[in-house]
């Protein structure tokens, strides 16, 4: 089973090439490049290097969300039209989720985190113990004082990974002494990771169609809000 993946949520751009749970190959990209002058470039090389072809694949997965509401579109974009194109299935994969695994030999609280803006951010937490994940907090925009207000509870070792860890880790690391930062390498969104998750909803048949798949973007974007905003002081 060949599960091509791609991740397009924040700055990093990811893609990775999986064959039954072994990491064949993936490419990530962390600059201020958009992804979608990088993406088809970075996976066209991939496929290529590992002699793989669009064809060969069984499965296409991206995360759909939370995160930018533009590389959201960018990466489900390229999904949608390939997989439509060959009428293979497709897979959805929290952010957060996939985030998860990069850290899911920590024994303790994972404490999933994107910047959202505004002393936000998108979380979700999980129960991580001998390799094996419990989701606790479902995906949610929130704020670092709220986070906090269900982090200190816990007892056991928390592990902060994603691109809004630093942030936390600034704020909440003099109020919870068991609080810890996932390494660099580990940190950020991954396509291995998006695969590994897919592996697992694949499993439990949760798979889409190409003309199904939707980003999941948990708040409207920006625009949207300011609008809403203004229509309500008139």
């Amino acid at each position: 089973m060949k599960i091509l993946a791609m991740d397009t949520s924040a700055k990093v751009a990811s893609v990775s090439l999986v064959s039954d749970e072994k990491v064949l190959s993936e490419f990530n990209i962390n600059m201020n490049f958009t992804h979608s002058q990088t993406l088809m470039p970075m996976c066209e090389d991939m496929l290529k290097n590992c002699k793989v072809t669009l064809e060969d694949i069984d499965y296409f997965a991206v995360s759909n969300g939370p995160g930018s509401f533009t590389g959201l579109r960018i990466g489900i974009s390229a999904i949608k039209g390939i997989a439509y194109a060959l009428n293979k299935p497709c897979v959805e994969v929290s952010v957060l989720d996939a985030l998860s695994v990069n850290v899911k030999d920590f024994d303790g609280i994972i404490c999933a985190v994107m910047d959202a803006r505004r002393l936000q951010v998108y979380n979700a937490l999980y129960k991580a113990s001998n390799g094996s994940l419990t989701k606790l907090k479902d995906d949610r925009a929130v704020s670092i004082d709220d986070l906090y207000l269900d982090l200190k509870d816990f007892n056991e070792p928390i592990i902060l990974v994603g691109d809004g860890a630093d942030l936390c880790y600034e704020s909440l690391k003099p109020k919870l002494l068991n609080l810890r930062l996932a390494s660099v390498q580990n940190r950020y969104q991954r396509a291995s990771s998006v695969a590994m998750a897919a592996i697992e909803k694949i499993k439990a048949k949760k798979t889409v169609s190409a003309k199904e798949l939707m980003p999941y973007y948990l708040r409207l974007p920006q625009a949207q809000r300011e609008l809403m905003n203004k229509n309500k002081t008139k």
